[in-house]
């Protein structure tokens, strides 16, 4: 819905009513214009293609009151799935994100793709005899990769730790298996989209950096995520700091804030300490044993991240920034803000939130879902189903 022009479509009467903007028929006649006879004829449609039902009454002043309309967020399914470094989390869910069934455990990214999709669609089939429903009621799968993700292509492109994974086609390989549109994103995009419709639905800006193994940030401007020109925006694991010419990042240069600040360096210098850990994960939990070592590191990377973080908020000026993943703990947290004000003019600080998110998976769940639920029932996309029901005679 675009250039300003009234709603008219079913399609378009129905993102009214699925947002929220318009829930009853005065309304939805009110907004777009149509007569009542043609706005009927396609609130029928769309009940009739199981996306609208009607309930309840909403309080009359007079005369007869008017039945709510709402979206049927229950006729079908979305199968989401969240894949970090070494854990993975699926669910099954309804179209308000509603959780049916869900499952976490451990799965390899570095075993490659194959045998990770594999392995999550052997869950979302178990998920689905779990919760009830079958195969062919799914919308969509949304899936959040720990990679950059050409937009619009559901295939990753050149993943540093994700060896195997470059060119993968993701979505023929899942979407085959359930018959339904397949849709990939980069994790800090989808935990920054989960984040803002659950949390921060009303903040115009809104950035959220994962920090685990890597870095990476995403951000949701006027309601939308925006990826940039082919999807490296927010990829701030990559910007390299002065005075770390020996640090190696798995990207294959030298000084990336990642090889400096994230959780998998930190591993790395805490084994080179006598302290042997394995990834960001580790160093949580080092963190939250209270390990001298391990709160030392968080603060001086939290520096590290928030003078990277000072220019971002310089340039994007938001009102919320969340940190999230292994790292979103008190010492890191602090390092951020610590330099971060310090930095930043206080006119971009000003109206800033820093707040600590989760370790990620659940928000890239969710992030997931809304992905699929806002494509799959899109107006256009709506309009184009109903279409094709009716070539088809339903």
């Amino acid at each position: 819905m675009t250039g300003g022009a009234a709603p008219t479509t079913a399609g378009e009467l129905l993102y009214l009513v699925r947002t929220g903007q318009a829930t009853t028929r005065k309304a939805l006649q009110t907004v777009s214009g149509l007569s009542r006879s043609t706005l009927v004829g396609r609130l029928e449609q769309l009940q009739a293609a199981g996306l609208l039902t009607e309930g309840g009454q909403e309080d009359s002043t007079g005369g007869r009151p008017a039945r709510y309309l709402r979206f049927d967020d229950r006729h079908a399914v979305v199968l989401a799935a969240s894949v970090d470094t070494m854990h993975t989390e699926a669910a099954v869910t309804d179209l308000s994100g509603r959780r049916l069934a869900r499952r976490g455990g451990t799965l390899r990214v570095a075993d490659g793709p194959e045998p990770v999709l594999d392995a999550i669609a052997g869950w979302f089939d178990a998920l689905l005899a779990e919760s009830g429903r079958r195969a062919d009621e799914v919308a969509g799968v949304g899936l959040s990769v720990p990679g950059p993700v050409e937009p619009g292509v559901a295939r990753v492109s050149r993943p540093p730790i994700m060896p195997g994974w470059d060119g993968y086609p993701i979505g023929a390989h899942l979407g085959t298996r359930f018959a339904a549109p397949v849709l990939v994103d980069n994790d800090a995009n989808l935990m920054a989209l989960g984040e803002h419709r659950s949390t921060y639905p009303d903040s115009p800006a809104f950035v959220l950096v994962k920090v685990s193994t890597g870095i990476g940030a995403g951000l949701v401007i006027g309601g939308e995520v925006y990826r940039g020109i082919d999807g490296g925006a927010g990829d701030i694991g990559h910007i390299r700091l002065a005075g770390f010419p020996d640090a190696r990042c798995m990207c294959g240069s030298y000084g990336c804030l990642a090889a400096v600040a994230s959780g998998g360096a930190l591993a790395a210098r805490l084994t080179e300490q006598g302290l042997p850990t394995a990834s960001g994960s580790g160093v949580r939990e080092r963190i939250d044993a209270g390990e001298p070592a391990a709160v030392r590191l968080a603060e001086i990377a939290g520096r590290q991240v928030g003078e990277v973080l000072a220019t971002v908020v310089s340039v994007v000026n938001p009102e919320v920034l969340v940190i999230a993943g292994d790292l979103a703990e008190p010492s890191f947290v602090a390092g951020v803000r610590e330099v971060l004000y310090r930095h930043a003019l206080p006119r971009a600080t000003r109206n800033l939130r820093v707040e600590i998110g989760g370790r990620g998976g659940d928000a890239a769940v969710s992030g997931a879902v809304a992905t699929v639920v806002e494509s799959v029932f899109a107006p256009a996309a709506v309009d184009r189903q109903l279409a094709a029901d009716r070539r088809k005679g339903l």
